[in-house]
This record gives structure tokens, C-alpha cells and sequence, in this order.
């Protein structure tokens, strides 16, 4: 939705039902001008939901009801939709709650990787979801084909195994094909890796209202910053204006995310 917000052409795969929970995710999504072809609606199931706890030390927590619902069942069944793809990103906890979607996901995204599109990826470890599984034997597949990595520090360190992020790096690029890790650390700002150098970004300073979606905005601006050619410090300053524009509002979806508050953030003001 950010990335259809920023002025990209984007798509999603899914499913809802056709209660008023998918109305109300369909319309959204088309408002902002996602193309949401291959979102099924299927009569007679309940829409997936997820319930955000917020605690006192601004942690949160997660309770899912997604499997056996339309958000497992969702397919790629519009290919003619797809035309000269750029990226083709996942979001990890997808990964988690079904085996069988997990594997739909990876042909979706072997489609995808043999039409040119590159393949990000944003763990977004959840472990309600995770459970006891480990991220690597469920991840493996994409990172195989993954150009652009976006984690926290903390799945990092899941997915390299050593306690130092710089191993936990090296690991990494040793492993994967991957072009870029961006290392997300929240109010720090982030650092881009390459195979060669790396660069820190701040983050934009706002009073935080809500952090939840703020992650997948930043993966969007990034995404967004690469597809207009800009350099890698730009890239990350986008996504740290996408990221702290969705964490000043209340939902995951509300932030006052466009080109013009974004080019207002970079220019150091702060949108209205």
C-alpha cells in the first residue's frame, strides 16, 4: 500500500472473505491504487485478523487468527497482471502459518524471480507464529534467491547465528546472493550494507503514536528510493521518512505517507 502511495505501480497476493473485514481491506487497498487482482474473495470464510496487545514499556504482542482462513488460501491467479516486475517482496510472517502456503509463496516467488523481478524479503519475525520452528529452515528457499535483506538486529542474529552484527553480516553475504542488507534499529536509524562498505542513516525524530507498521513503510521507501535510482543513503533516508511518518499515527496503515510528506521530511520539515 505504501509502495501504491508513493507513485509505484504495486500489486499483492492474497485472500479475504467476503465479509466486511475484506470490504473494508479491498476498498483500502484500492483507494490507494494497489492493484488487488489476485486478492481472492471467497464466500463462506471469515477474513483473517490480527490483534495488537500494547504494553506499558511499548512492547507489544501479537494474536493471530490467520490459518484455515482466505489469507493461506491466496494464489497467484492472474499472472497476466504481472508485466516487467521489479521486486517481488515478502513479508516473513507469511512464511509461519501454514506449510503449504509457506510452499505456495516459494513457487509464487520462483515465478516471479524467472520474469526479472527481484526478490526482497523482510523477516518480520513473529514468534507467536514462529513457534518452535528455527527462521533458517523455514526461510532458506528465498534467501537463495533474495537480492535486498531487511531485518532487525535481532533477526539478523537469528539468521547469521554469531552475537556481533558485522559477523552476523559477513555470514550473510557469504551464504546468499544478496546486493543489500539494510540493518533496521528502530529510533537509531538504520545501516545499509553492500559487499563493500556500509552506511548509517538516522532516523527522523517524531513523537511516536504507534510503532506497528512502521517496519514494513520503511521497507516500502527503500524499495521505492532503488526503483527511482537513487544512492543507497538516499534509499535509506526515504524509508527512515516512510518509517516515522506511519509510527506518529495510530494503525498500520494511517501514517500521512506520500511523495510530498516524504520530500517535506527530507527537507527537514515536518508535515502537517
Amino acid at each position: 500500500d505504501t509502495v501504491a502511495r508513493l507513485g509505484h505501480a504495486a500489486g499483492i497476493i492474497g485472500g479475504v472473505g467476503a465479509d466486511d473485514f475484506g470490504r473494508c481491506v479491498l476498498d483500502r487497498l484500492q483507494a490507494d491504487g494497489v492493484d488487488s487482482r489476485n486478492v481472492a474473495q471467497m464466500a463462506h470464510m471469515a477474513t483473517a485478523v490480527a490483534f495488537v496487545t500494547y504494553f506499558d514499556d511499548g512492547s507489544r504482542k501479537f494474536i493471530y487468527h490467520i490459518d484455515n482462513t482466505p489469507a493461506v488460501l491466496g494464489d497467484l491467479t492472474d499472472a497476466a497482471a504481472v508485466r516487467d516486475p521489479a521486486f517481488f517482496h515478502v513479508m516473513g510472517c507469511s512464511l509461519m502459518a501454514n506449510d503449504a502456503f509457506r510452499a505456495r509463496i516459494f513457487d509464487t516467488l520462483a515465478f516471479f524471480h524467472a520474469h526479472g523481478a527481484k526478490i526482497s524479503f523482510d523477516p518480520n519475525i513473529r514468534p507467536e507464529l514462529l513457534g518452535e520452528r528455527s527462521l533458517g529452515e523455514l526461510v532458506e528457499p528465498l534467501l537463495a534467491k533474495c537480492s535486498v535483506l531487511l531485518p532487525g538486529v535481532t533477526e539478523l542474529a537469528m539468521l547469521g547465528g554469531a552475537e556481533e552484527v558485522e559477523e552476523n553480516v559477513r555470514r550473510a553475504f557469504a551464504a546468499w546472493p544478496l546486493e543489500v542488507i539494510v540493518l533496521k534499529r528502530g529510533k537509531q536509524g538504520c545501516t545499509v550494507f553492500t559487499r563493500t562498505g556500509q552506511i548509517d542513516a538516522p532516523a527522523f525524530p517524531v513523537e511516536e503514536v504507534d510503532p506497528t507498521g512502521a517496519g514494513d513503510c520503511f521497507d516500502a521507501g527503500f524499495l521505492c528510493g532503488l526503483l527511482e535510482g537513487k544512492p543507497l543513503a538516499e534509499c535509506a533516508r526515504t524509508a527512515a521518512a516512510a518509517g516515522a511518518l506511519n509510527a506518529a499515527a495510530f494503525g498500520p496503515m494511517e501514517g500521512r505517507i506520500s511523495p510530498a510528506t516524504v520530500a517535506e521530511m527530507l527537507r527537514g520539515g515536518q508535515p502537517a
